[in-house]
């Protein structure tokens, strides 16, 4: 933990919980390690505190994360629901849930706890700790001020949404209190040897084919300094692919010799790409770049949906990030 003197915003949100029975935990769309980890992970948290819970999601959980929902608590969203309650994890901007927005009940109290620097503080209450390098983190933090056990369930989930976030613990956003945190959650129960098979060591053979797409058509600029690749929806359908399979798939580029920063520029529709940044270097503020498109994220890893024809949309994002390069140099 970060300080045994509990912020004001955790008081806070303790209080909220403690007045309320029905709660709903939301996440955001195309979830990923952080998201479902911290969702499943917080879940179980109030479960065990006597709540009544609900997990909602507009997008299903990946295969490979499947693991840590066994019960199938995550669900698409439904009409009717009342709660005293909604928490939202790993949720930069209320536009982020997609869907889900659509069946909140009017007035309820909505609870925002996250780790992005461009979260917009949306809820009535706000958690938002950049310097943590996933929620998993904060959620664990959370549980320990709260006095909740913390189960090998509960422990995966964290440890997964921690692990993944930090790329498996090599990005420098990487902190002592990350580490620290893993070595708690093991403690705890987390299955390092499973959860790494399950993340990791287990990928379909359609991921192999859009990977092999990958190295296929990456291209390199600013003297091997940028690197990066397009996903249209052709080139899901031809692998067999879905969506959720794309995940981790810049890390292969990202890792060149001498790539400074690594994108994927992916097809929504016609007039929608969608954007993901990496960098290797501290000089280069990804999420900067982001903002410039109206999305956001962390130094090292950011993402936008940016509107425009997709070559305008490459020639767009690659001259921004040549201005970074030049800026930096």
């Amino acid at each position: 933990m970060r300080s045994s003197e509990m912020p004001k915003a955790v008081e806070n949100i303790l209080a909220a919980i403690d007045a309320a029975q029905a709660i709903l935990v939301v996440g955001h769309i195309r979830p990923d390690g952080d998201c479902i980890g911290s969702q499943v992970g917080l879940a179980l948290a109030l479960e065990g505190a006597g709540k009544d819970v609900t997990v909602w999601n507009q997008d299903p959980v990946p295969d490979k994360l499947r693991f840590l929902d066994p019960e199938k608590r995550v669900r698409k969203p439904t009409l009717g629901r009342q709660f005293d309650l909604v928490i939202a994890t790993d949720c930069a901007a209320l536009d982020r849930m997609g869907r889900v927005t659509e069946f909140l009940p009017d007035g309820v109290v909505l609870v925002n706890i996250d780790h992005h620097a461009s979260n917009t503080r949306y809820g009535k209450l706000n958690w938002v700790s950049p310097r943590e390098p996933s929620t998993g983190e904060l959620i664990f933090d959370l549980c320990k001020w709260a006095g909740w056990k913390v189960t090998q369930p509960m422990a995966d989930c964290l440890f997964t949404a921690v692990s993944t976030d930090t790329g498996s613990f090599q990005y420098p956003s990487t902190t002592p209190d990350t580490l620290r945190t893993a070595a708690e959650l093991v403690e705890r129960g987390a299955g390092l040897g499973r959860i790494c098979q399950e993340v990791y060591q287990s990928y379909p053979m359609t991921r192999v084919r859009l990977l092999r797409h990958v190295y296929t058509h990456f291209r390199v600029s600013d003297g091997g300094q940028t690197a990066y690749f397009w996903l249209k929806k052709r080139d899901y359908t031809r692998a067999g692919a879905s969506t959720e399979e794309s995940e981790g798939l810049i890390d292969h580029i990202r890792a060149i010799d001498g790539v400074i920063v690594a994108m994927v520029f992916e097809e929504v529709s016609d007039d929608v790409t969608r954007v993901s940044w990496r960098s290797k270097s501290a000089r280069i503020d990804v999420a900067s770049i982001a903002q410039r498109f109206g999305g956001g994220g962390h130094k090292a890893a950011a993402g936008a949906r940016i509107e425009g024809k997709p070559l305008g949309v490459q020639r767009r994002v690659l001259n921004e990030v040549r201005k970074s390069l030049k800026a930096s140099a």
